[in-house]
């Protein structure tokens, strides 16, 4: 298993093939996550902040190791997201071959561009699964260890990857609500997730 960089979500017709730039590969983010992990998953001293200064780029391999100390059912996972995608192209090809309203050679168009585009759709959804088995780590450990806020940068894919966070812990079994806020210090801004109710859970 690989996780590598492929691209937005595509667009397959007997057209040709388009990428919703607005969809962007979950592997964009997966670094961030796992230095989160990394960051926040330790034992506590109540009262005390925590800063995580030195973060690193991580390798695709570094990556699958640390998830893989998390992740039991990692593989087992990515078979069952390989199998599906295998299904959903087989069933769009099916879908064009038998259509009433495509050509033949546009039904022979669509059928040739899906073929080209599986490689890519298999490691897109690859990265996604990786991606959310990786939120799913985090959201565990916020939860466990009763972490009340946590900040960043205020970049672009930080605040994607807190955004995606508070939806996990909203949709958990014991959901948890958050606030995100925004500040600036020392000419530089960044952005707080705020845990609203985790003392609750205590």
């Amino acid at each position: 298993m690989t996780i590598k960089y492929v691209g937005p979500k595509p667009t397959i017709t007997q057209h040709g093939v388009s990428f919703d730039t607005n969809k962007e590969d979950k592997y964009v983010y997966l670094n961030i996550v796992v230095q989160l992990i990394k960051a926040l998953d330790h034992e506590y001293i109540p009262n005390k902040s925590y800063v995580y200064d030195k973060p690193e780029r991580l390798s695709d391999d570094e990556i699958i190791q640390i998830l893989r100390k998390y992740c039991d059912n990692l593989d087992a996972l990515l078979d069952k997201t390989n199998h599906n995608v295998e299904d959903e192209i087989e069933e769009n090809k099916q879908r064009a071959y038998e259509s009433n309203t495509l050509s033949e050679e546009e039904k022979k168009t669509l059928i040739n561009n899906l073929n080209i585009m599986r490689d890519y759709m298999l490691q897109r959804a690859v990265n996604k699964a990786v991606y959310y088995c990786a939120m799913d780590v985090l959201t565990k450990i916020v939860e466990r260890d009763h972490i009340d806020h946590i900040t960043t940068p205020m970049y672009q894919k930080y605040v994607h990857v807190l955004h995606s966070l508070q939806g996990t812990l909203r949709e958990d079994k014991h959901p948890i609500d958050t606030e995100m806020s925004f500040f600036e210090k020392d000419n530089k801004l960044f952005v707080t997730l705020k845990v609203v109710n985790i003392l609750d859970k205590k």
